[in-house]
């Protein structure tokens, strides 16, 4: 089986085509006439090729290279047999494939039985100097070509010997070439009989495994038997795909046990031809574990060694599959968010931050179980997934242990830091709900925050519809100015003098009718402050005040002021004392008659920029009040620091009295104090005539509030400021019924 194989696939190495059989016959100048002569004398030649074939044999036994393979009396006679039947063919034909396929087959035995060419060739030299007794008659022509052919053919196997050797070497430095190429490459090389199931490997593809070839054994057993048993059914896989022709090559990654039992990475290479599959086996180990590094880079954050959010969402999708499983238990998501972090890097630097994030990561760890995941999010937040929960109010544990955790101090250097954190809590939820886990989690951290931080918030439905209302109100407050649906409304500041009380001066408040009703600036105000867009809106407030103002004054007014209340980003603005200052050229409005108010909060920040700017606003004329002082933390360092004139009392303060002896105490401090420091006192929140009592016995001369009048449209306003209808706590509504209607859509006064 094996030699028609290899004969079958000779003449195709060889070249031996059609065209190259009648090319040869040609060089030869080959005719039908020389077939016919041999054919003719065919017969008559039987005897002579007897008598040659023993003389042939007895010839080359006297050479003991052949004389060994003719010693066994059976091979003999076979080759003698075989050799008559060669000649019985070379005369009576007929010439064609199967006579040239023939020809191939007698000489690929000799060459697979060990017969060198040159007695293979000294054969058919004996041939013809056989045939010259038996064709022609003795004498000196006929010694004469019989000495030729001796020459010819001697000549002929050096020539032939000459052309097998130069294609040896050439084979030689090939194979060398390409075992230089092998050690370079590092590779071991493989050779299977698929057919027997002979395996040879190299030793270099032995020692990869740190064991000697002889230790494999000869089947393929040995090679499988080490291969990781996750990884065998891909390598049979990619090899039965290739043997069925289904890729080009073998090619695959896969596992291999090594003599110490650890196992080894390789990419074998290999093709399959006739039987066979060959290839090579190189180590990748190297590359894997490359490969391997790069991969936890990608999931891990460089800082902390925590897992970072693309390992995150593997974490999230694994948990999701299982929660989907028959009898799977809860899990849950904790969005973990540090409060104040950006003080610490602000005032201690990113190095010392960077260690506060690391020493949080490792409590934060010691809070979990075993199968729990903490994730770095990003700057100071974390995620937890916590799986295999019996219920998610444990969930609740978990963050409260983290809580404690982290309410420890924090010792670094010669620092000790207070940390704490806000933490979202949330089931995992599956596809197709309203938000997706995180989204939730996040919610019900803004809840934690908002609640005072350093404590935990659970995700709820009304979180997610009241996020939705926000995004509502962010949205519609972008377009508010440009659609026009902001208005101001104005509430009188009054002198009280015994019972005789005049407005001096109205405070513009910023109100949004939205859909046809009025925001309460409680809602809509903190979002304008957050986006950003208090500046603008700031800006226009200051502009239509400043010119309702100028029109009331040349309305015959000309006593009244206007108080405009300020943000702390309008004022840490660049050149916002520029902004006002060009304002009132605009309007023609005179500096002293606008009253800008600040809060105790943008007071605390007390930074260099806040202090020039009131300087600025202060030098250009424009008064300045500290609004709903009280509050806050504002001390009489503040007080004496800043520009101010005008010190407003909160409505917490006032509202309570006279039936709270604290709250009248209080109030009467924080007048006597303002009295004390040249600044004019202004009550809020003045509603019943108690309060004007209470002010009118403590000497507070200026008062606020709803017994005067509610805030109102500037028309609505306009005959309480012209004196033709009295203040509100004294039973008269000014504006008329449509002014009524309008407050009955849905204000709220601030």
């Amino acid at each position: 089986m094996g030699l028609e194989r290899q004969l079958k696939g000779m003449p195709g190495r060889m070249g031996l085509s059609r065209s190259e059989v009648e090319l040869r016959c040609r060089y030869l100048d080959w005719h039908t006439e020389d077939a016919t002569r041999l054919n003719a004398r065919g017969p008559e030649m039987e005897a002579v090729h007897h008598a040659f074939v023993e003389r042939l044999y007895a010839h080359l036994d006297q050479f003991d290279p052949i004389a060994v393979i003719l010693r066994d009396p059976a091979t003999l006679q076979r080759l003698k047999r075989s050799q008559l039947d060669y000649y019985r063919r070379l005369w009576s034909g007929p010439y064609d494939r199967e006579y040239v396929e023939n020809r191939l087959r007698v000489g690929l035995v000799h060459q697979q039985v060990g017969v060198d060419l040159k007695w293979y060739l000294g054969a058919y030299r004996l041939y013809l100097d056989h045939l010259l007794d038996a064709m022609l008659p003795p004498g000196e022509g006929r010694d004469t070509f019989s000495s030729l052919l001796k020459a010819v053919f001697f000549d002929m196997a050096l020539a032939i010997d000459t052309y097998s050797c130069a294609q040896r070497q050439a084979l030689e430095d090939s194979e060398a070439r390409f075992a230089r190429a092998l050690r370079g490459a590092n590779d071991g090389l493989w050779d299977w009989d698929l057919e027997q199931d002979r395996l040879y490997c190299s030793e270099r593809w032995a020692a990869m495994l740190g064991v000697g070839r002889d230790s494999l054994g000869e089947g393929s057993a040995s090679w499988f038997a080490r291969v990781h048993p996750d990884d065998l059914p891909g390598l049979r896989q990619a090899m039965d795909a290739h043997l069925r022709g289904d890729t080009p090559s073998l090619h695959h990654e896969y596992r291999i046990r090594r003599r110490d039992g650890g196992y080894l990475w390789v990419l074998v290479r290999g093709v399959a031809e006739e039987g066979r599959m060959a290839g090579s086996q190189t180590d990748i180990s190297e590359r894997k574990a490359s490969e391997q590094k790069l991969r936890h880079a990608a999931r891990h954050d460089p800082l902390t060694g925590l897992a970072n959010r693309l390992r995150l969402d593997e974490l999230l999708h694994q948990a999701l599959s299982r929660r989907q499983r028959p009898g799977a238990r809860e899990a849950a998501l904790l969005f973990i968010d540090l409060d104040r972090f950006k003080l610490i890097n602000d005032s201690l630097g990113h190095a010392m931050g960077d260690r506060v994030l690391v020493a949080v990561g490792q409590r934060l760890s010691r809070c979990l179980r075993p199968g729990d995941h903490l994730v770095r999010f990003g700057g100071d937040e974390f995620v937890v997934l916590l799986d295999d929960l019996a219920c998610l109010a444990d969930a609740e544990q978990v963050a409260q242990r983290m809580l404690d955790s982290l309410h420890q101090p924090l010792r670094l250097d010669d620092h000790d830091l207070a940390v704490s954190a806000s933490i979202g809590i949330t089931g995992l939820l599956l596809d197709g709900q309203a938000v997706d886990t995180l989204q939730a989690a996040d919610l019900a951290l803004y809840r934690a925050k908002e609640a005072g931080k350093a404590q935990f918030a659970r995700y709820s439905a009304e979180l997610q519809a009241t996020a939705q209302r926000r995004l509502a109100l962010h949205n519609d407050l972008a377009l508010a100015l440009e659609r026009e649906e902001f208005e101001l409304h104005y509430q009188p500041i009054c002198r009280i003098d015994g019972d005789r009380h005049r407005i001096i001066a109205v405070e513009a408040l910023l109100r949004w009718r939205r859909d046809g009703r009025l925001e309460s600036p409680l809602q809509f105000i903190p979002a304008l402050e957050e986006s950003g867009q208090i500046i603008a809106v700031g800006d226009w407030v200051l502009r239509r005040a400043c010119r309702q103002l100028r029109r009331w004054q040349l309305a015959g007014l000309g006593e009244l002021r206007c108080s405009v209340n300020l943000s702390s980003r309008q004022l840490l603005q660049p050149d916002f004392a520029g902004r006002v200052a060009a304002i009132l050229a605009e309007s023609e409005l005179a500096p002293a008659s606008l009253v800008l108010e600040i809060t105790e909060s943008l007071l605390m920040q007390d930074s260099a920029e806040t202090l020039a700017c009131l300087r600025e606003l202060a030098v250009l004329g424009v008064r300045l009040a500290l609004d709903d002082f009280g509050t806050g933390y504002s001390s009489l360092g503040y007080l004496k620091r800043f520009p101010l004139q005008i010190l407003k009392v909160d409505r917490s303060f006032i509202g309570g009295i006279p039936d709270d002896p604290e709250l009248r105490v209080i109030a009467r401090a924080i007048i006597g104090l303002g009295h004390s420091l040249g600044l004019e006192v202004v009550a809020e929140g003045v509603e019943r005539p108690g309060h004007l009592d209470f002010l009118h016995d403590e000497d507070c001369r200026y008062a606020q509030g709803y017994w005067f009048s509610r805030p109102r449209p500037a028309t609505a306003l306009e005959p309480l400021l012209r004196g033709e209808c009295g203040f509100e706590g004294e039973g008269e509504l000014p504006g008329g019924i449509e002014w009524l209607q309008e407050q009955q859509q849905g204000s709220t006064p601030a």
